[in-house]
């Protein structure tokens, strides 16, 4: 009986997912048509569909057939009748993609796959342009962006590597100016990308969520990092409950036992990104009579998103108040930032790290951290607290970091103490694909490099190359 279950279960599985890839494909395939990336249009196929020309609808209710429409609401507030409306043909793709259905649903791309170029650009397509809406909200910048200086020098090292590499973007930048300014080769990846495209941040968005923390502070919402998180009711009697703040930040609060991310790329909890502080609290922790282990750095996720939904917490309806305080006001960025939330109510713990930013604006957030440093404002003097209070890493042999985040130390939502860096304040940003954001607080040197891919063969970038030794050497 067993046995008739898993397969029943699996088959289910796999049905719901192959109907989730052909909408999303669907979705892609619009992407494309509307675009005008003719050249990897199927225009012989027979399967077309038509898409309806939204810009006339002010409102619009569709079914999942493109071809039956319900109601289409004019600007007016009127009904349009059908034979009023425009539908435009959509021609499916000619790529050869291949969608990773093991681990996450074909969200991202496996750690160890080797995609060919077509299913790049899908997944490139699924992380920047992909319509998110009930998940991911617009934060707006103000007309008072920071305009970077230039200087721009040629690596040709680095053009050889973003030819066969996952590398989008690459910015370097040093006292004052941007030397470095490359996108992947048009051939590659560049005709899908400029200026204005969004990059997702995977992990990175950790130490984003940790300079929020650090703004929360300075504006009086939170103590200070030895604070107790004994005040939030949504993790009362979880092992979480009562601890300080700073074993938040560099992800020790003793949860290995119930969370590793390490462990074929998953978590223990499940699929917590898509669900509320509440809701994974009352199914992993609340009643369950977990205890808190041995406080050793445990990398994962959930961390930060019980720090960023503390932050919601704690600062109420000054929270959006304070992003702005952040991100205009201190960071200057050019374009809106999306950041994740789910969408029930925020007293559920609805937050989550992940933003998508342009590439300069990156380069903003990360400029800014660096002059907090070496301003010694109080944002300053939060990051050298942490960079202070920093831990070693400890992995077992099957437990390593990626090359591009593999250091020594773990401190306030930051990598740390980078091999070949030694007696250099370099607080580093990981994410996964490869993503990394290197900063010397003291020297004034900046890298960011934007990536959808990395693994341990193909896929591997010169880590010393483009991360390291420009740290270390400057230009």
């Amino acid at each position: 009986m067993k046995k008739i279950i898993i397969v029943i279960f699996s088959l289910v599985f796999l049905s719901s997912n192959a109907i989730a890839n052909a909408e999303t494909l669907a979705k892609f395939d619009e992407w494309l048509n509307i675009n005008g990336y003719h050249e990897y249009l199927d225009k012989e196929s027979n399967n077309v569909r038509y898409f309806l020309d939204r810009s006339v609808c002010k409102d619009e209710i569709i079914t999942q057939e493109y071809t039956t429409l319900k109601k289409c609401v004019g600007a007016d507030g009127t009904i349009i009748p059908n034979s009023d409306l425009k539908f435009k043909k959509i021609y499916p793709n000619n790529l050869d993609i291949k969608i990773n259905n093991k681990k996450l649903s074909g969200t991202n791309l496996a750690y160890h796959s080797n995609p060919n170029r077509d299913s790049l650009i899908y997944y490139l397509w699924k992380y920047s342009y992909r319509d998110r809406g009930s998940i991911l909200k617009e934060f707006k910048s103000t007309n008072n962006s920071y305009d970077f200086k230039f200087n721009l020098i040629e690596d040709k090292y680095l053009k050889k590597q973003m030819k066969t590499k996952g590398i989008l973007s690459y910015l370097y930048y040093q006292d004052g100016e941007v030397l470095i300014d490359e996108f992947s080769p048009k051939e590659r990846l560049g005709e899908f990308l400029n200026n204005e495209t969004k990059l997702y941040s995977m992990s990175m968005s950790k130490s984003v969520a940790s300079y929020i923390l650090g703004h929360a502070i300075c504006e009086g919402y939170i103590d200070g990092v030895d604070a107790r998180v004994n005040d939030w009711p949504l993790i009362k009697d979880s092992l979480y409950h009562n601890q300080k703040l700073i074993n938040f930040l560099n992800m020790n609060t003793g949860d290995q036992k119930y969370i590793d991310e390490f462990e074929d790329g998953t978590s223990k909890l499940g699929a917590y990104e898509d669900r509320t502080i509440d809701s994974t609290m009352q199914k992993h922790f609340r009643g369950k009579n977990t205890k808190k282990s041995k406080d050793i750095y445990n990398y994962n996720g959930f961390v930060t998103h019980l720090i960023v939904n503390y932050v919601k917490f704690k600062t109420g309806e000054d929270y959006e108040k304070l992003y702005s305080k952040v991100f205009n006001d201190k960071v200057k960025i050019k374009h809106s930032i999306l950041y994740s939330e789910t969408s029930f109510q925020k007293k559920y713990g609805n937050g989550h790290s992940n933003i998508s930013a342009t590439r300069f604006d990156y380069l903003r957030i990360a400029k800014a951290i660096m002059d907090d440093y070496q301003n010694d404002t109080c944002v300053g003097k939060y990051l050298k607290e942490i960079h202070k209070r920093r831990i070693p890493k400890r992995y077992n042999k099957n437990k390593s970091e990626p090359e591009f985040n593999r250091t020594k130390s773990y401190g306030g939502q930051f990598h740390m103490d980078y091999p070949g860096l030694k007696n250099k304040v370099i607080f580093g940003m990981g994410g996964y694909g490869g993503n990394a954001i290197l900063i010397d607080m003291e020297n004034s040197r900046i890298v960011v490099l934007n990536s959808l891919h990395y693994n341990r063969g193909k896929y591997k970038y010169n880590v010393k190359k483009l991360l390291v030794d420009p740290i270390k050497n400057g230009k």
